[in-house]
């Protein structure tokens, strides 16, 4: 097997290779699961894989074969009914989760601010003085949760010359050509406002960057060892997950967590269960996932002034997850199609590692949706998501 380099690594030809290889050409830090014990799920198989999703998109199985998935899983109501791998993906592989990871980082912060150790009111530059001459300048903790700053960033992954291919550049996912700062927190100290803080929705992975930075201030620790201790340990994770780290160690937070699967759907779980994990512990308060769903009219006109209005149409962001308009469904995102999709009305939790490749593709984004919402219909007997058009940026 072709092992992965910087250079090949995100080309459309070794996607399935490399992110379920990551640590073999990247340097990571370990995210502990602790020595408790392991939260287990009775398994009841469905038949899902025959369910009919949509005439034009056909059934579960035929869209689980169209859109290049490595492994997915339906849990409702605590029991496991479906879970399949395409090799080499096994229960044990651990697969980037590109920007789910923001929804991890979301729901430490959020465990930071119930024990007090974090403030979302508070600006930016009170935890970080490092940026007092970048773009966050007067911007508030809640406007980086919210990606509600007005820092200037292009999201265009397929733009050589973007904002956010620099940051490959700094945090060592790409080769450094540009000239530009050779670390994460460097680049992120050059970012500049080009807007009012705390104006409309605005997708920019370097938001989640800030956030994590903010979160080691806080909590006085590197990222992987606080959602370890916050999070990861009070799951009832099988296995320790990993994160991508820069060559100076800082953590690459919008886009470097990896897991396995059954990992992956107990934090969908822990979401699902209003921030009490499958171990019966609590993780974050109920407060900040009722928050979380519940939105506002504010968070609502700011998604739909934003750039991203289209994709969907009524919902809002809120603490590194996108939320359906009805307050009942949460999307974790990632692109190359990685998501965690959450039910509250139907009890399910439903989780999918896949290896597009492109980073965004409307079309597998919508049929994945619709997938799970067949299933969450079939569930809960209630209406599905309608989905205008897919949800192709990463969350």
């Amino acid at each position: 097997m072709t092992t992965p380099t910087v250079a090949d690594w995100q080309s459309p030809a070794m996607v399935r290779t490399s992110f379920q290889r990551i640590d073999s050409f990247l340097p990571t830090a370990p995210i502990s699961r602790g020595d408790g014990a392991v939260a287990t799920w009775p398994v009841a198989p469905a038949p899902l894989a025959d369910l009919l999703v949509a005439p034009e998109l056909g059934t579960v199985a035929d869209v689980v074969a169209a859109t290049e998935t490595d492994a997915w899983m339906v849990v409702h109501d605590g029991r496991v009914l479906a879970e399949e791998y395409v090799a080499p993906m096994t229960p044990a592989t651990r697969h980037l989760l590109m920007s789910v990871s923001k929804s991890v980082v979301g729901v430490t912060a959020g465990a930071l601010v119930d024990r007090g150790l974090l403030d979302p009111e508070r600006q930016v530059t009170s935890y970080l003085p490092e940026l007092e001459n970048s773009g966050y300048a007067g911007a508030t903790v809640r406007d980086v949760l919210d990606m509600r700053t007005g820092v200037r960033f292009s999201e265009d992954y397929l733009d050589p010359t973007s904002e956010v291919r620099r940051l490959d550049e700094s945090v060592g996912w790409a080769p450094h050509v540009s000239g530009g700062p050779a670390t994460l927190h460097a680049f992120l100290a050059t970012l500049v406002a080009e807007r009012p803080h705390g104006g409309p929705f605005h997708y920019r992975s370097c938001e989640t960057d800030v956030l994590g930075w903010i979160c080691e201030a806080a909590g006085q620790a590197p990222l992987a060892d606080l959602v370890s201790d916050l999070v990861w340990s009070r799951l009832g994770a099988e296995h320790d997950a990993f994160l991508c780290v820069d060559s100076e160690g800082s953590a690459m937070c919008d886009g470097g967590i990896n897991t396995t699967l059954r990992d992956l759907a107990r934090f969908g779980a822990t979401v699902l269960g209003a921030g009490v994990a499958p171990t019966g512990e609590r993780v974050v308060s109920q407060a900040w996932i009722d928050d979380l769903f519940a939105g506002s009219p504010e968070l609502v006109a700011a998604f739909a002034a934003g750039p991203e209005a289209a994709y969907l149409p009524g919902g809002h962001y809120r603490s590194q997850l996108w939320v359906p308009p009805g307050g009942e469904r949460a999307l974790c995102l990632g692109i190359h199609g990685q998501l965690v999709y959450v039910d509250r009305a139907a009890r399910l939790v439903g989780v999918k590692l896949s290896s597009w490749p492109l980073p965004e593709d409307d079309a597998r984004m919508s049929s994945t949706l619709r997938m799970f919402e067949a299933i969450g219909r079939l569930l809960a007997g209630a209406s599905g998501l309608i989905v205008r058009r897919a949800v192709a940026r990463p969350g």
